[in-house]
């Protein structure tokens, strides 16, 4: 079945008045990123919600809410401020195949994009292009995987220069220029 452009535009202004209101995103892991205000806060509770947004939604919202909480609810100032002992705290986190040993790499990873490259916007936009995410993509994935890691955890970061529709990063990148125009 092919649709032409006005009953795409039709299908698509549907889905806009179904999810964009203030009672879907209550049951949506983009709520995580709506508890702040704070933009390094948007930045980081989105992309981490994002990384395990797979599965149940009930469950995606708890796992990435109990990620806030580890965070003490303060995703940017734990990243940049925990040492070593801090991320003892992670221990026994697991959401699907996105387990405590991601976890940590994760926040090891975004304490040095905010430390040494400016932050998640800062890498995100350096190749961003007016009409594509392909090398903003890339570039974002191999800032975060500058550091020594598992091999294993770069499943949970998307790279379209490896063949990825990089669904979950373009929702983020999305999500996150929503909820910090909001705020």
């Amino acid at each position: 079945m092919k649709l032409n452009k006005a009953e795409i535009k039709e299908f698509l202004d549907e889905k806009v008045d179904l999810y964009n209101r203030p009672a879907f995103i209550e049951s949506d892991p983009i709520s995580i990123p709506h508890l702040y205000t704070r933009k390094e806060d948007i930045e980081i509770a989105g992309f981490l919600a994002a990384t395990i947004a797979w599965g149940n939604r009930k469950m995606i919202l708890r796992n990435a809410g109990r990620m806030m909480e580890i965070m003490d609810n303060s995703p940017y100032d734990f990243v940049i401020n925990s040492e070593g002992s801090d991320l003892k705290r992670v221990e026994g986190f697991v959401h699907r195949t996105f387990n405590s040993t991601d976890l940590i790499y994760f926040l090891k990873a975004l304490k040095h994009i905010y430390k040494t490259k400016g932050g998640l916007e800062t890498v995100f936009e350096q190749n961003k292009e007016p009409d594509s995410l392909y090398f903003a993509i890339h570039n974002l994935y191999s800032n975060f995987f500058e550091l020594p890691h598992e091999k294993r955890t770069e499943r949970h970061v998307s790279d379209p220069f490896k063949g990825s529709a990089a669904k979950k990063i373009n929702m983020f990148s999305r999500v996150i220029s929503v909820a910090i125009n909001q705020n």
